[in-house]
């Protein structure tokens, strides 16, 4: 074997060795560790959040839509315990890796989407800009993975900064939604500050196309921001 094969041969943990070399049946999930089945969490979480934005839509249950709100912070309590769990074990894989940006995609871009919908951003640019905001989160989280290994870290092995900003900062959005549609019983996008804009009477052109909520334009400053480089946020 050449030196080049032994180095990084090295750098593959035995949890990733046994997903290269399986044995067994269900070996994948006799090979979680722990901090990976708490990922996990993190994405059943988010998939709650947003069957619930559907069963709203189809029972107009106010409950229906706070249980949704509710599903995301359980979310980004088990995304920040996956990590801490993986380095107080000292057991990380490249699964738990991978499983925690489709968690976080799933929690932290989907289903805030899908609430911002429920609520009522439902015109054409509200949904480009939604599908806009979704499509930066996954850019984010690919750049992320595959520029980790060579950002600084501290001897715990956690990274000292994020570039641009990391996705469940969204939960910011779904907080002010929460105020919004719990805090003061607003429960249509349209009843919001600003409510609609509507940008075809500055071109001329047909209304419905051209209109927009105030609020979805947040969304399209966060998914910007997510896919900055030169946003330097430091890691807590």
């Amino acid at each position: 074997m050449s030196k080049k094969a032994e180095s990084t041969s090295k750098k593959i943990s035995e949890t990733d060795q046994n997903l290269i070399n399986p044995t067994g049946h269900f070996s994948m999930v006799r090979n979680f560790q722990l901090a990976d089945l708490i990922t996990l969490l993190n994405g059943v979480c988010g998939a709650m959040s947003i069957f619930s934005n559907m069963r709203y839509l189809v029972s107009n249950d106010p409950k229906d839509l706070y249980t949704a709100m509710g599903f995301m912070p359980f979310g980004l309590f088990f995304d920040f315990m996956d990590g801490r769990v993986a380095r107080w074990r000292n057991r990380s894989s490249l699964l738990g890796q991978e499983l925690d940006s489709l968690a976080d995609v799933i929690s932290f871009g989907v289903a805030p989407a899908a609430l911002a919908f429920t609520v009522g951003m439902r015109t054409t640019l509200d949904t480009l800009i939604l599908t806009y905001f979704v499509s930066c989160g996954i850019a984010r989280l690919a750049r992320f993975n595959a520029t980790v290994a060579l950002l600084p870290k501290d001897n715990t092995g956690k990274i000292s900064h994020f570039e641009g900003l990391p996705i469940p900062s969204s939960l910011g959005l779904v907080a002010v939604l929460a105020y919004l549609v719990i805090g003061k019983g607003l429960l249509h996008a349209d009843q919001f500050p600003y409510g609609v804009i509507d940008l075809a009477q500055l071109v001329g052109v047909d209304s419905k196309l051209g209109q927009v909520h105030a609020f979805t334009l947040l969304f399209a400053i966060q998914g910007t921001a997510m896919v900055s480089k030169t946003l330097k946020i430091p890691k807590p």
